[in-house]
């Protein structure tokens, strides 16, 4: 279990994160929303030990972070973070040997370590490109080899750092059907996002920052019905909650949903 507790974090005495408890452990999916400089990415870094608290505590399976070399890397296996730019996680210039050197670090066998690239490429559907230069990948290739490097350690946790973006729709589609993928495989999911209509379609759970602080938190839908409150966070409800907010349609968590439900209803008159 990933959780924090009366997490206090200053950049110079200046507080960027007040006074966050928060349970990362209960819903399979958990979303992080708010404007720019609300803590998010502050909040990642803590949660994996990059950042330590000034006060309070990140709590993994129910005690408090150890920051010596050993306990970080310890706990980095288990809970992994891919950054929003797929830059600052690719070294190599071929893909195999890029997720693979995690694991030649803890020394691992060859064969396991084969097994374990291959699984990993395979959830980020990478297959049809793992022999291309890293060079010669788009964006959106790019930020799949990431994610796989971060699957490739078999962690529990995975922290996602604006998943979608610079991905066009397409792409966008195939990122939340991976992020599908790694739910079904058992692993918990962190999502830290701008793209309110993602964190609304794909999230379980929900926690809205403000200024460092936590001004609601909830189940989805519950949460994102709540205009004004948004409103002073910076965000707008996503566009099938506004939908049903404003013109009464029926509440969906996807556009298929809604498009069936009319199609239903179209039939029903007939």
């Amino acid at each position: 279990m990933l959780t924090t507790r009366q997490l206090h974090f200053s950049y110079q005495d200046e507080p960027v994160l007040q006074d966050l408890t928060l349970d990362f452990g209960r819903h399979a999916v958990t979303g992080l929303v708010g404007a720019n400089g609300c803590g998010k990415s502050t909040l990642f870094m803590n949660l994996t030990g990059i950042l330590r608290p000034q006060r309070g505590a990140v709590l993994w399976q129910g005690e408090p972070l150890g920051y010596d070399k050993r306990s970080l890397r310890a706990l980095r296996q288990r809970v992994a973070t891919v950054f929003q730019d797929p830059e600052q996680q690719i070294f190599y210039t071929d893909i195999d040997s890029d997720i693979a050197f995690s694991l030649h670090n803890l020394g691992m066998d060859k064969p396991l370590i084969a097994q374990r690239v291959d699984r990993a490429l395979q959830l980020v559907d990478a297959q049809g490109f793992r022999h291309k230069p890293v060079q010669h990948l788009s964006h959106g290739q790019k930020k799949r080899v990431a994610i796989a490097g971060a699957l490739v350690m078999e962690a529990e946790y995975l922290l996602l750092d604006e998943p979608t973006a610079g991905l066009d729709p397409a792409g966008r589609q195939q990122m939340i059907a991976i992020i599908e993928r790694i739910v079904a495989e058992g692993k918990r999911v962190i999502i830290s996002s701008h793209d309110i209509d993602l964190i609304y379609q794909i999230c379980d759970y929900l926690y809205v920052l403000s200024d460092g602080r936590l001004i609601s938190s909830g189940e989805t839908a519950q949460v994102f019905m709540q205009q004004a409150l948004l409103a002073t966070a910076g965000l707008v409800q996503p566009w099938l909650v506004k939908m049903h907010s404003e013109l009464g349609l029926p509440l969906c968590k996807t556009e298929e949903q809604l498009f069936m439900l009319w199609r239903q209803r179209g039939v029903e008159k007939m």
